[in-house]
């Protein structure tokens, strides 16, 4: 496991400390599971329950939550967690 976060799948904010670790992203609340580009169309089940990852991007970007019933959990993210103000 390394020291630098790992962005979301789901929305690209740098909030995981591995990935397919099943943690829950706080700025989207998508779960990953490992889930990728590769199947994002296929519907898991599992922690993201009805949806793929491909909807749940859909809905991050929509109205800031992988699920609409979720947007209560979610929190801006910090600063730090934007991809673009990491160095290499």
């Amino acid at each position: 496991m390394s020291d630098e976060p790992y962005p979301c799948p789901c929305c690209g904010f740098l909030t995981l400390s591995e990935r397919g670790g099943y943690e829950i992203c706080p700025v989207c609340f998508w779960e990953d599971d490992g889930q990728d580009d590769h199947d994002a169309d296929q519907v898991r089940g599992g922690p993201n329950y009805e949806l793929s990852f491909t909807q749940g991007w859909r809905n991050f970007t929509e109205f800031g939550a992988s699920r609409k019933k979720d947007r209560g959990h979610v929190r801006a993210p910090r600063p730090e967690e934007h991809p673009s103000t990491r160095s290499c």
